[in-house]
C-alpha cells in the first residue's frame, strides 16, 4: 500500500510521532530506565515539553490545577471535542503508553489547524497527569477534576513518602482550592476520546493495525496486611509459627485459583508485596499486598471480590493471624458510546484497514470522563503485547495508521448525533 491515503502522508505521521515519543520518554527521575510519576519535577518537565508542542502547532495552552495540559482548537460552535491521554508512567516503563495518545491528538489537531479550515466544534487536547496511580492511590484523580467528580478527601491521600496530594500540588505551584475549577460544564463537552496502545495481543494476532474498544475493564482493588509474629527462623517450631508471609502467600494463591477457575475474562493480580522485617532468617511478621481484580463482567468481579474476601478470612483465623483489608478501588466496566465506536470503524476502514471490536482490559482516564460526557477509544497494535514494560513498542507506520485514523475520524465526526 501507498504510505499516502487521499491526502494523509501515513509514514510522515509515524515518524513524528515516534520523534515526540522518543523525546518524551527521555524525560525520567533514574538514569537507565523511564520513571515519570504525578506532580513531580520529571512531570513538570513533560508538562512543559508538551505545551511547547501543542504552542507549536497553533493551540492555545492552559493548565489546570492538576497540572493537566491543555491546548485548545477554536471552531464554529461553542461544544467541544476532548481528544487525551496521560503523560505519567509506571516504574520501569515503556514509552509509548499514554505518551503517544497525548502525541496523536496534538498531531491530529494539528492537521486541521494547518489547514486552517473550520470545524462545527472546537478540540481540546487534554495531557493528564494521574492515570497510572504510581505515586497516589487516587488514581485517575486529573481526568476526575476535568469530569467534574474530583473528591476533595484525595487531598490527603499521602505518597509512599507521606507527602499528601495537598502538599505536592502546592509544591507543583498550583492550588489545590482551584481543582474545581478544572472541570468542563457538561453542555460544553461533546465527546472524550482517546488513542491507546492495545497493551494487549491481540491485533498483532489478527494483522491488524487498529482496534476499535467497546469497553473499558471494571476494576476492584484490594489493601491487604497481613499480621503475625516475629521468630527466630531456627528456633520456632512449625507448628507453632504465625508466619504473615506464609498466609499472605496462601492468599494470593486463592485469588489467582478464583479467577483461573471462572473461566471468563477475570484477572487476578498482585503486584506489590512488603514484607517485614524483610530478614533471611527472621520469620516475617507483617505483609502488605495489593490485589488488582478485573473483568468486563461486573457481577463476575464482585463475586469473585466477595469470595476472595470471605477466603482470606478464613486464612487468617486457621493461621492465627491477624488481618486488616480496604477496599480502595472499585471502578464499574465503562461502555463506550456505539455513535463513537462507529466513528472510529468508519474512520478505519477508510484507510483500507479493518477494525477489529475489542474489550480494554486496562484502566484509562476515560472511566473518569464517561461521568462528563460519552466516550471512545481506539486501539493501535503494540509488539507482542507488551506493556508496563521498556520492551514496549509500536511501530511508526502503525502510529502513522492511528492518527490517520483519528483525523479521518474528526472530519467525520457528527455534531448533531450528540445533541
Amino acid at each position: 500500500m501507498a504510505a499516502a491515503i487521499a491526502n494523509l502522508d501515513i509514514e510522515s505521521l509515524g515518524n513524528q510521532a515516534e520523534e515526540m515519543v522518543q523525546a518524551l520518554g527521555a524525560i525520567s527521575a533514574e538514569p537507565g530506565r523511564l520513571v515519570r510519576l504525578f506532580l513531580t519535577p520529571e512531570h513538570r518537565r513533560a508538562a512543559d515539553l508538551v505545551a511547547g508542542w501543542m504552542q507549536q502547532s497553533g493551540l492555545v495552552v492552559s493548565e489546570d490545577a492538576l497540572g493537566t495540559v491543555r491546548g485548545r482548537l477554536g471552531g464554529t460552535g461553542k461544544r467541544r471535542l476532548l481528544i487525551g491521554s496521560h503523560i505519567d508512567t509506571v516504574i520501569d516503563a515503556g514509552k509509548y503508553d499514554g505518551n503517544f495518545g497525548v502525541i496523536a491528538g496534538i498531531v491530529a489537531a494539528s492537521y486541521f489547524a494547518r489547514g486552517g479550515r473550520d470545524l462545527p466544534f472546537g478540540i481540546d487536547v487534554l495531557a493528564f497527569g494521574d492515570e497510572e496511580g504510581s505515586r497516589y492511590a487516587t488514581t485517575l484523580s486529573s481526568s476526575a477534576a476535568v469530569a467534574g467528580v474530583f473528591d476533595v478527601n484525595w487531598l490527603t491521600q499521602p505518597d509512599r513518602d507521606g507527602v499528601t496530594l495537598e502538599d505536592a500540588i502546592r509544591a507543583y505551584g498550583k492550588n489545590p482550592d482551584e481543582v474545581r475549577a478544572a472541570a468542563y460544564r457538561r453542555e460544553e463537552a461533546l465527546a472524550y476520546v482517546e488513542v491507546h496502545i492495545e497493551q494487549g495481543p491481540v491485533l498483532e494476532t489478527r494483522d491488524q493495525p487498529l482496534g476499535v474498544v467497546t469497553a473499558i475493564v471494571g476494576q476492584t482493588y484490594f489493601n491487604v496486611e497481613v499480621t503475625g509474629e516475629a521468630g527466630h527462623a531456627g528456633t520456632v517450631p512449625m507448628t507453632l509459627r504465625r508466619d504473615a508471609l506464609a498466609g499472605a502467600a496462601e492468599m494470593i494463591q486463592l485469588a489467582e485459583n478464583l479467577a483461573r477457575e471462572n473461566h471468563t475474562d477475570v484477572v487476578a493480580t498482585v503486584g506489590r508485596l512488603s514484607v517485614q522485617p524483610n530478614a533471611s532468617n527472621v520469620i516475617p511478621a507483617r505483609v502488605e499486598f495489593v490485589l488488582d481484580l478485573r473483568s468486563t463482567s461486573d457481577s463476575k468481579r464482585h463475586a469473585i471480590a466477595e469470595q476472595f474476601c470471605s477466603g482470606i478470612r478464613a486464612i487468617a483465623e486457621r493461621r492465627h493471624l491477624g488481618l486488616n483489608l480496604a477496599q480502595t478501588r472499585n471502578a464499574e466496566t465503562t461502555l463506550c458510546d456505539p455513535r463513537l465506536q462507529e466513528g472510529f470503524a468508519s474512520a478505519v476502514r477508510s484507510l483500507e484497514r479493518e477494525p477489529v471490536l475489542l474489550g480494554s482490559g486496562a484502566g484509562h482516564d476515560g472511566q473518569a470522563m464517561a461521568r462528563l460526557c460519552p466516550i471512545g477509544m481506539l486501539f493501535v497494535r503494540c509488539r507482542g503485547g507488551i506493556s508496563h514494560n521498556p520492551m514496549e513498542y509500536t511501530s511508526p507506520r502503525d502510529m502513522g495508521f492511528a492518527i490517520a485514523a483519528l483525523i479521518r475520524f474528526i472530519e467525520r465526526f457528527d455534531v448533531e448525533a450528540f445533541g
